[in-house]
């Protein structure tokens, strides 16, 4: 049992590890708070069991027969969830997840989540959830705007006031996240509300995609003609996600004629870039110098699009039409130059690697003036996946069974170890913000190789970064 802010909780033990599920950090995000930003929760009398994870946000199926988010479920979501190894104690490291999802969906009882391995090395791990798709960051007038990012801001804050009775140390603190995670916590370390609220992060597999206010107005008008005249305000949860999905995949998919590149990767959603929440987009405000006080890891998987490939039936958009819509002029030229006898597929999959993920982390890496750390995941544990995005994700847990990894890495006897070394390195770093290898300067663009002989490298996507380096990722608009 401990005592927080807002009063008691027991949790239980799993493995010699305590662990605390379904804290509110904040009041229920519906009602009268709906598309408000995060207020802070109500104390409560006697002892809060936190032994169940909270309620998961509003949302559509993270991949393709997934199941559906039930709204009998609740909708008090925004909750934490904690393992510490010594909740007696202080003074222990924090890793706090953020979790991805295509800024559609995610949510922290995901089993490859699970962090009693990681606390078991020594640290405090904490999960939460904060509201994905058009709840977390679909323009609505009057509200403000990247409500998603506003959570997380009160959820760090929600660690700065309390994780020291769990046995943490509030100035130590590491965010890490994945994808969609990676590209909030890309925006964490620029927006002045995050200010003071961690001292480290890891952003693994960063997206590119933000979105100009003007282009996140075009999709909530897009969603608004599918609610059949239906309030935003009014709409039920179920029907506003039903709505933002018929939008992506009806409307952006394929037609770069009126949604530009996103229609690519049809998403719509992603951090907008609105002056106020976050001033600029992520790579320009670390280059002029924003975030320089806190320790960065960040890299990315080398076959990050191939799942999606696959996934995809192996179908490839026209290789040149895609170079022109998506890439830096010559670009097509430049691939071919720099990997002869490649296929028109295999040159798409780098293309789309590099635009959706590999790319805006190494930038990201390049545009950071502080102390920064990059790596890039190599490991192919099956020919048809190779190092695919999401990869990375039960490496760095340790959740290295169930079915994620089985689909991912068909159960490679290399698992515990590539397992430990991001254990070690994430671990390490969060403890004295040193992963085992040397800094990275965009000179010469160190960066560390996880394989099963891991390596130091010189600039292993030297082609991509030449390309890519000429236009960056402005915000989409």
């Amino acid at each position: 049992m401990i005592r927080i802010g807002t009063g008691r909780v027991s949790g239980s033990e799993e493995g010699g590890i305590a662990v605390f599920k379904g804290i509110p950090f904040a009041k229920e995000p519906f009602g009268p708070l709906r598309f408000a930003a995060p207020m802070p929760p109500d104390p409560w009398d006697g002892v809060r069991e936190a032994t169940r994870f909270g309620a998961r946000p509003p949302q559509a199926p993270m991949m393709p027969g997934a199941p559906a988010w039930n709204p009998a479920a609740g909708l008090d979501c925004l909750t934490a969830n904690v393992w510490t190894p010594d909740p007696g104690g202080s003074g222990l490291p924090v890793m706090v997840w953020i979790y991805g999802g295509a800024y559609r969906s995610g949510f922290a009882d995901m089993p490859a989540y699970y962090g009693g391995t990681l606390a078991g090395q020594g640290v405090v791990v904490v999960t939460f959830n904060h509201r994905v798709g058009f709840e977390g960051y679909g323009h609505v007038g009057g509200a403000p705007g990247n409500r998603a990012l506003l959570d997380q801001v009160a959820a760090l804050r929600w660690v700065q006031e309390n994780i020291a009775a769990f046995g943490g140390d509030p100035g130590n603190v590491t965010v890490f996240g994945e994808s969609a995670g990676a590209g909030a916590i890309a925006c964490l370390l620029t927006m002045p509300r995050a200010e003071g609220l961690f001292r480290r992060a890891i952003a693994q597999s960063v997206p590119g995609m933000t979105f100009t206010p003007a282009y996140a107005a075009r999709v909530t008008e897009a969603v608004e003609r599918r609610l059949s005249g239906t309030a935003l305000r009014d709409s039920a949860p179920e029907a506003l996600v039903a709505a933002a999905e018929g939008v992506a995949t009806e409307e952006i998919a394929g037609n770069f004629e009126t949604w530009g590149t996103v229609s690519f990767s049809p998403l719509a959603f992603a951090p907008v870039v609105d002056g106020d929440v976050l001033p600029d987009t992520p790579w320009n405000a670390l280059t002029a110098g924003a975030g320089r006080d806190i320790e960065l890891i960040t890299g990315f998987n080398r076959d990050e699009f191939q799942m999606f490939f696959v996934m995809a039936g192996g179908r490839a958009h026209d290789l040149t039409r895609a170079m022109e819509c998506l890439a830096p002029a010559g670009a097509e030229a430049a691939y071919r130059e720099a990997r002869p006898g490649a296929s028109a597929e295999e040159l798409y999959v780098t293309l789309m690697s590099d635009w959706m993920f590999r790319m805006p982390s190494a930038l990201l890496a390049d545009a950071h003036t502080g102390t920064t750390y990059a790596y890039e995941l190599t490991w192919a544990p099956t020919p048809t996946l190779g190092a695919c995005h999401g990869l990375d994700v039960p490496l760095a847990f340790g959740t290295i069974e169930g079915e994620l990894v089985t689909m991912l890495a068909g159960g490679s006897p290399d698992l515990p170890g590539l397992s430990e070394q991001f254990r070690t390195a994430w671990t390490g770093f969060a403890t004295t913000g040193d992963p085992g290898w040397p800094r990275h300067d965009p000179a010469t663009a160190l960066t560390h190789v996880f394989d099963v002989h891991p390596a130091d490298v010189a600039d292993p996507e030297a082609a991509s970064r030449a390309i890519w380096s000429k236009t960056g990722f402005p915000p989409i608009g």
